[in-house]
């Protein structure tokens, strides 16, 4: 038990930036403390001391916010940052190398006896106050985004974001340039964040992009095809976004949000 707490320890200094020494981490780190006290409550549990397990578990949960059930199992080298608000459930397992944030349960969704609580693999990472619940696996190497809720298994080495959680794809290189090709083309930003994000709604904007591109594509080809038939060339060129944008200062724009307004209060 002491070598595995030791390992509690040591990881800490791998994982978070901010731990300086030894003393700063055995002081003022609630996650380490909530995991020592479990390493002994855990012990008595298994000796069939149950009561004092319980009331250890309910004593570091006065100190330190995190509840841990003294009947879970917790692998080596689990580091809970922050902590504040972690609930892992009786059944719960966590495997080697896990960090979990604050805000994270590891919960049940039935009464009845057996297991009922999820099982993470080694090296999971789970972002603050996400929800992992019922008596589902989560692979090796997987990565549970903040808030996200879990109600299914997620294989190993996956990304998984929202409520319910979906498992994030990642996009190939040729895929990403086009889409940037074509946000540059209607210049458009979006929204400064970067095509790797986990975000749905940014996902949502660029299944956009990719219409919009089909669609780019398509009216390139009937250009073409129309000026091979002997017809004018269609001009493909877009306005900037930024030029779509009204200016009430601007007379003629002025006058032809009046028109619409008018026109809309006559309907």
């Amino acid at each position: 038990m002491f070598d595995r707490v030791k390992q509690d320890i040591k990881c800490v200094f791998e994982r978070d930036p901010a731990a300086r020494n030894l003393w700063d981490v055995l002081t003022t780190y609630p996650g380490v403390h909530a995991i020592i006290w479990y390493r002994l409550a855990h012990f008595l549990w298994g000796k069939g001391l149950k009561w004092l397990a319980r009331f250890i578990a309910t004593v570091a949960r006065w100190f330190t916010g995190i509840e841990i059930h003294p009947a879970a199992k917790i692998g080596e080298r689990v580091f809970i940052d922050h902590g504040m608000g972690v609930v892992i459930g009786e059944t719960a397992e966590i495997g080697n190398d896990c960090t979990l944030y604050h805000g994270v349960t590891l919960g049940g969704t039935s009464w009845k006896e057996g297991k009922r609580h999820p099982t993470l693999g080694e090296r999971v990472v789970v972002g603050a106050g996400a929800k992992i619940l019922g008596p589902i696996y989560v692979g090796d190497d997987a990565r549970i985004g903040s808030n996200a809720v879990v109600i299914k298994d997620v294989p190993e080495d996956k990304t998984v974001v929202g409520i319910p959680g979906r498992i994030v794809h990642k996009t190939d290189d040729q895929q990403r340039k086009k889409r940037e090709k074509m946000a540059q083309k209607i210049g458009f930003d979006a929204y400064g964040i970067t095509q790797d994000a986990d975000d749905p709604v940014e996902k949502a904007i660029y299944s956009l992009l990719d219409h919009v591109q089909a669609q780019d594509e398509r009216l390139s080809q009937l250009s073409c095809e129309i000026e091979r038939l002997g017809g004018a060339r269609v001009d493909m060129e877009l306005p900037n976004l930024d030029d779509a944008v009204l200016d009430p200062d601007d007379p003629e724009q002025a006058a032809h949000l009046h028109r619409g307004v008018k026109s809309d209060a006559e309907g």
